[in-house]
């Protein structure tokens, strides 16, 4: 089991997926397939703000910054921005805090002992998911574009930001929580997406 290098878009990309999901005996872990999915709801809300602005939004409202491509969405805002611990450094390169290549490091040490299990094939979802996105290839659809009402509010529809799945969190404005009935929660984490805006 190996990732693609840190400094590749593909490796960069793995590394946050990874970092974003829950794996044995983490915090928020309720399975492989939940981890998976998370994953791949993350990578949703990355392509959302990059190229699915809602109609009366802009990309800045969306992502912090006007972004050109997917590093620009993760790095957006610096260490403690959009996705924490993600950051240019002072030379323009993608960049991570050492607790982020510290936990990689842990999960592919149990990943490479014995039978390839769990963590392999968590790990090679991750890198699969970054390397198909960045060849073009085909995404699994996303599980909330369709959405357009949440109760008595009408949403935009895609998730556009997620947070650890705890009341004390909310990144505020116009986002609303995707319930449990849409599956808004994955990994640990709680997914939004936006109010619409006529």
């Amino acid at each position: 089991m190996a990732l693609d290098p840190p400094g590749s878009v593909s490796g960069y990309l793995a590394r946050l997926l990874i970092n974003e999901a829950p794996f044995p005996g983490e915090h928020g872990w309720v399975s492989e397939a939940d981890s998976k999915a998370a994953m791949l709801s993350v990578l949703w809300v990355l392509e959302s703000r990059l190229k699915y602005v809602p109609s009366g939004y802009t990309q800045e409202q969306i992502a912090a910054t006007r972004v050109r491509d997917i590093i620009d969405v993760i790095t957006a805002g610096g260490v403690k921005g959009q996705c924490d611990g993600f950051y240019r450094d002072a030379q323009g390169h993608p960049a991570s805090v050492p607790r982020v290549q510290e936990r990689i490091n842990y999960l592919m040490s149990i990943a490479n002992k014995g039978t390839p299990g769990r963590f392999a094939r968590l790990l090679t979802h991750a890198q699969g998911l970054a390397s198909a996105y960045v060849t073009g290839g085909a995404l699994a659809a996303d599980r909330y574009a369709g959405i357009a009402r949440i109760g008595t509010v009408a949403v935009t529809g895609r998730a556009y930001s997620w947070m650890t799945n705890a009341d004390c969190y909310h990144p505020g404005g116009t986002f609303v929580p995707i319930p449990d009935s849409y599956q808004g929660m994955l990994g640990g984490n709680r997914f939004f997406t936006l109010k619409e805006k006529r």
